[in-house]
């Protein structure tokens, strides 16, 4: 069993101890997703893919708070901002924007010394990224920085 998955395991005991059942409802689904896939693919999950979970769960909550804003229902948003808060706890620090920059640097000058520009190039330094940065950084940002640089 990964690291990633005991300290849920141990989070999820830690909230029903103390009866947070928002907390606990937050990460049984969190618990359930990894499962799910675990099921799906036959195999136990490493740490990176956990990670992969937790931030396609927490873009999920980004896309329902905007939505749920603009419909007004701002209770209902503040409670998925509260599970996105639970969700970050289990990612990695996250990336200095010294280190973002440098990173998006070296991936702009590791894929012009392939020779490739314009469009294709930004699939390219986008999988760079992806590679150094998951969990560390917001890949939505990442990208609105490196086409900015791009062009």
């Amino acid at each position: 069993m990964s690291e990633l998955k005991i300290r849920i395991a141990d989070s999820v005991k830690d909230a029903m101890r103390a009866k947070a059942t928002e907390r606990l409802g937050t990460l049984r689904f969190l618990q359930a997703a990894i499962k799910q896939r675990e099921v799906d693919e036959r195999k136990d999950l490493s740490d990176a893919e956990v990670t992969a979970i937790i931030e396609k769960q927490i873009k999920q909550r980004r896309e329902s708070i905007a939505a749920f804003e603009q419909a007004g229902r701002v209770e209902t948003a503040a409670k998925e901002t509260a599970e996105m808060a639970i969700l970050k706890e289990f990612l990695p620090q996250a990336a200095t924007e010294a280190e973002v920059s440098a990173a998006i640097d070296a991936a702009l000058a590791e894929v012009a010394a392939q020779g490739v520009t314009g469009a294709p190039a930004m699939g390219k330094v986008m999988a760079l990224l992806k590679s150094s940065l998951a969990g560390r950084a917001d890949m939505s940002a990442l990208s609105a920085q490196v086409k900015a640089k791009l062009s």
